[in-house]
């Protein structure tokens, strides 16, 4: 049987895995991602609504239009794109060639492989209250898919960390008041970030929920202890927004590869190789020294990862790409552009 077999395969849709897609398409490799789920964007899905700042050169947006705009960059050079699938097994061959398994039975071939599952398999962490399941259908939430949901509510946040905190900020725009609930004195959120919050939003530290009370399925109060004295709080709400963070696997199946691995991740070399010769790493799966784990960050580890695969199929080819301003797969784009750009301005003057 004859073997399908691309230059790269990138194993995840998140950001590290879109960029770096994008990225091999100005290399030149032919290239598939493979995503577990049936859309690109990766953890980003879990809050669309939320205010992203820290991209460089990109004003404050919303983290739906910076998953839109990752995308439409990704399929920029046409990848194969291959959804629903999660890999399950991998085997390396005597020639050098990998072989993907996915849990569907579809088998995938590639000379190298990127890493780009991001946090991998998550579980929300949900509040461990009694009877809590009950308001999830009504005002108990635990991610934020409309911010228009809070206006003019009273809103209370439980959470210590930077979803919690960022929420918070955001929320306190729109909402008629925003308590924030954390059973630690201090936050584990950006400094900055704590210091806004706490000057538009009630915090209550060292607390915790441990009671919500309501009828018909909706939580009209809630009581929250003192973690030291067990001193009782009754705080009437009309929205509540866990942010307990994630249990998480980051490798799934992965782990089994013998890949090095640490707590937050497989180990990697600052040119993104783990310990598998063609196997190399993106984004919040990968761990090292210098990891940053920001979404910038993320595009950098797929420039490292994308030039590693590379050099590993070819060491004569050049260390990085072309830059876009001078590189040749971006001439017949640019002058698409151009041409598209002379008929809008065209038409705006008519």
């Amino acid at each position: 049987m004859k073997r399908d077999i691309y230059d790269v395969i990138i194993i995840g849709g998140g950001p590290a895995g879109m960029y770096a897609a994008f990225y091999s398409g100005m290399r030149e490799m032919r290239t598939k991602i493979i995503e577990a789920k049936h859309e690109l964007g990766g953890f980003m899905r879990t809050y669309p609504e939320k205010m992203v700042w820290d991209v460089g050169g990109i004003e404050p947006v919303r983290c739906e239009s910076i998953i839109h705009s990752l995308i439409t960059q990704a399929t920029t050079f046409d990848p194969t794109i291959v959804y629903g699938q999660e890999v399950v097994g991998m085997d390396k061959g005597h020639d050098g060639i990998f072989t993907l398994t996915a849990n569907t039975g579809e088998k995938h071939y590639t000379k190298t492989i990127i890493l780009a599952t991001g946090r991998g398999i998550t579980r929300i962490q949900k509040l461990t209250v009694e009877g809590a399941d009950r308001y999830e259908l009504s005002n108990l939430h635990y991610t934020v898919t409309s911010l228009n949901r809070f206006k003019d509510k009273r809103v209370l946040i439980s959470g210590g960390g930077d979803s919690a905190v960022d929420w918070a900020i955001e929320i306190a725009d729109l909402a008629k008041e925003v308590y924030v609930v954390h059973r630690r004195d201090d936050f584990s959120a950006f400094e900055s970030s704590v210091t806004r919050m706490k000057s538009v939003a009630t915090t209550y530290v060292p607390y915790v929920v441990t009671r919500l009370h309501g009828q018909d399925n909706q939580i009209d109060y809630v009581t929250l202890q003192h973690v030291d004295s067990q001193e009782e709080i009754r705080l009437d709400v009309d929205e509540v927004l866990v942010n307990h963070g994630f249990e998480r696997n980051f490798g799934g199946a992965i782990l089994n590869w013998g890949l090095a691995s640490e707590e937050w991740g497989i180990t990697v070399t600052p040119q993104m190789c783990t310990s598998i010769p063609g196997i190399f790493g993106a984004g919040d799966i990968v761990t090292n020294e210098g990891k940053i784990r920001l979404i910038a960050g993320a595009f950098n580890d797929a420039v490292h990862a994308v030039n590693s695969a590379k050099l590993y199929i070819d060491p004569t080819e050049s260390k990085m790409a072309g830059v876009s301003s001078h590189n040749d797969r971006f001439a017949e784009k640019n002058e698409d552009l151009r041409q598209k750009n002379k008929s809008t301005n065209g038409n705006a003057v008519q």
